[in-house]
């Protein structure tokens, strides 16, 4: 396991100098920041980023991520274009040393919450996902946590009525063509591309969500069978939706060898719908066995990238909801635990 923790750059209020103090910490997790998606990088920018982390003691061996684009998702004109552009990014990650990409396609959200600062029983305060608030919001009329600022009124409201044209198996075989586009650059610099599953794992406002259960990944890994075509295992989102067996999937794909990146953290299910709160990585903090994840993780040879996930804000911290230090620090903490527990059994 290659402990790793989400880096947001030069710029970023937690310096690695933190970082490298969690014990077994070895990679930052990072990007360009600034730059669209569908422009070219520089590559100064990475070797930059790449030279401050290891200043540090710190590789730089996972991006999370290249920005694909909503002309790739929707097969526009555009849509070639930006791929190219998207390669030539992933060349130049992988002449700067990075070994794996962890990406998403989800159509115009990457996610989605209904408060970004929900009040625990512990004091803390976390994100969390109503299905009776998430009921309430007016399509036409758009108000999201921490998507007010992403989108103009009239930008969103143009990618959600062009999206109503476009079907699962239309996003789908876009997924499918972006991915045999890419491949190449994948196998010459032995790059992993780690999809990031939905989140949460089922459509919203119309939009198709196609990388939401095991039978969806199922079908995302036999449409393109390249070794270097796999998952980034994320316990919160696919463990947000209640038909996916977090730990059977944990096992299934560690032993085909597709996971190469792990995202972990718990979520606590509130009610009979699909309402859930983000809380300690603790098993018995939330609704999702952390430990048979990693033991089936283990078990099943997986020996790649991990990082904690969605902190809650704990101990008076007031940071970027979901990427404090605190508490992904105390996830480290957890994880290294479950591993060293997993793999002693193992032996």
């Amino acid at each position: 396991m290659k402990l790793s923790f989400r880096w947001y750059g030069l710029n970023d209020s937690i310096p690695l100098t933190y970082l490298k103090q969690i014990p077994n910490m070895y990679s930052v997790v990072t990007s360009v920041y600034d730059k669209k998606p569908g422009e070219i990088w520089d590559k100064e920018s990475l070797l930059k980023l790449k030279a401050e982390a290891e200043k540090h003691g710190l590789a730089m061996e996972v991006i999370e991520s290249i920005p694909v684009s909503e002309d790739i998702k929707m097969g526009s004109p555009k849509r070639d274009e930006h791929i190219a552009a998207f390669r030539k990014n992933l060349a130049l990650c992988g002449e700067v040393g990075v070994k794996c990409v962890c990406y998403n396609f989800m159509p115009v959200f990457d996610w989605l919450r209904t408060n970004m600062h929900h009040d625990n029983p512990d004091f803390s305060n976390s994100l969390s996902y109503s299905a009776d608030d998430f009921a309430k919001v007016d399509p036409k009329n758009l108000h999201l946590p921490g998507w007010d600022e992403s989108y103009s009124p009239e930008e969103l409201q143009n990618l959600l009525k062009t999206y109503q044209n476009i079907s699962h198996e239309q996003l789908f075989d876009n997924l499918v063509y972006f991915l045999n586009s890419i491949m190449d650059i994948c196998d010459q610099y032995d790059i992993n591309m780690a999809i990031h599953p939905d989140d949460p794992p089922w459509d919203v406002f119309g939009l198709p969500r196609i990388i939401c259960s095991e039978e969806s990944i199922d079908k995302m890994l036999a449409a393109v069978p390249n070794k270097h075509n796999g998952l980034t295992l994320c316990t919160g989102s696919l463990g947000a939706g209640k038909h996916n067996d977090v730990p059977h999937m944990a096992e299934k794909y560690a032993k085909q060898n597709r996971v190469f990146f792990a995202h972990l953290r718990n979520v606590l299910y509130t009610d009979d719908k699909d309402s859930f709160v983000e809380v300690g990585h603790y098993s018995n903090a939330g609704s999702l066995d952390m430990f048979q994840i990693v033991k089936n993780l283990v078990d099943n040879g997986f020996d790649g990238y991990v990082r904690p996930d969605h902190g809650r804000n704990i101990f008076g911290e007031n940071e970027k909801p979901g990427y404090g230090l605190y508490d992904r620090a105390l996830g480290c903490a957890y994880i290294n635990g479950l591993f060293e527990a997993a793999e002693k059994m193992k032996k």
